[in-house]
């Protein structure tokens, strides 16, 4: 059966996650203290115990899902369950590279520690906001937001999610505006976001360039027989990839998980198991292909049952 694993990202963080695993699985702690180790951040008790406003840092919580999405990995592979393909959304891109053998475990915990900081320090100091359009077509979200910035107002994509839900990301002012637009121009729903961050745009240049530098000092591995999907543009990654440079660019790009989304479906993927907090990108996948065969294993529960059923 080909299968692929799905790597959630910023946003799917909650308290407690990971608690069950860490406390009933061996290799589960060892990532969790290895992860500690390697960034001098008591991560497990940023995760099962917050507080909420420490979590929801960009710093903290990038880190905090990387490691609970890992944790819960290197118990499947204990248990001899892989996939043919990894694909994560946004930080998820990094324990999808982590699995492919593509980074280090050290070098992804270091960078990911690194592109948190940058992401929530390094930011120009105006008022940003996301909001998440719902059933337009992403053409028409482009037409509105082009429009506002042919105005001098910053509002862009920042992630096609699927389909039916695209997210814009701009000034707060701008976004207001935006979100009444689009529902003129028939979006079913918009929904203002609980971010501060002007994600995946221009606006994170400065933190791109310095986080381009951290990159530098790191090795990556050849393309193996795993295939990674890319954010930037929804494709795999191949051996004449600049991997520096394309994890510098995400930064500031937009994440098409739409077009990955369609990738796997065109690479006949039977089954997308969902590894971490959330039920995000199942819920993509959903959207767009109403028979996928999905599975979601954030808990100790999720994760047994889906060990008992592969035996």
């Amino acid at each position: 059966m080909k299968r692929a694993f799905l790597f959630p990202g910023q946003g799917t963080q909650v308290i407690g996650m990971g608690k069950d695993i860490y406390e009933n699985y061996e290799e589960a702690r060892e990532i969790y203290d290895r992860a500690s180790k390697i960034s001098g951040i008591d991560i497990k008790k940023i995760c099962f115990e917050g507080p909420e406003e420490v979590l929801n840092q960009t710093q903290y919580t990038q880190i905090a899902i990387l490691t609970t999405s890992l944790a819960i990995l290197e118990v499947l592979k204990n248990n001899d369950i892989n996939a043919e393909i990894a694909v994560g959304l946004s930080l998820g891109e990094y324990v999808a590279l982590i699995y492919a053998g593509i980074i280090s475990f050290e070098d992804g915990i270091r960078l990911i520690q690194k592109r948190g900081y940058y992401m929530d320090t390094l930011v120009p100091d105006e008022k940003y906001s996301m909001a998440a359009v719902i059933g337009l077509d992403s053409s028409k979200i482009e037409k509105v937001c082009k429009e506002l910035s042919e105005q001098g107002k910053f509002v862009v994509p920042a992630n096609y999610n699927c389909q039916v839900q695209t997210v814009i990301s701009g000034k707060l002012d701008a976004i207001d505006e935006a979100i009444e637009k689009l529902k003129m121009a028939g979006a079913k729903r918009v929904i203002k976001l609980n971010t501060s961050g002007p994600f995946h745009t221009s606006k994170l240049k400065e933190a791109k360039d310095a986080y381009a530098k951290e990159l530098e000092k790191v090795s990556f591995n050849q393309i193996n027989e795993i295939k990674v999907i890319k954010n930037i543009d929804g494709t795999y990654y191949q051996e004449k990839d600049n991997v520096k440079e394309i994890l510098a660019n995400h930064i500031i790009s937009p994440v098409r998980f739409d077009k990955a989304i369609q990738l796997m479906e065109n690479d006949k993927v039977e089954e997308y198991v969902e590894i971490g907090p959330g039920k995000t990108l199942t819920g993509f996948i959903k959207k767009d292909n109403k028979e996928a065969n999905i599975v979601n294993i954030n808990n100790l529960e999720s994760l047994k049952n889906y060990i008992s059923q592969e035996r």
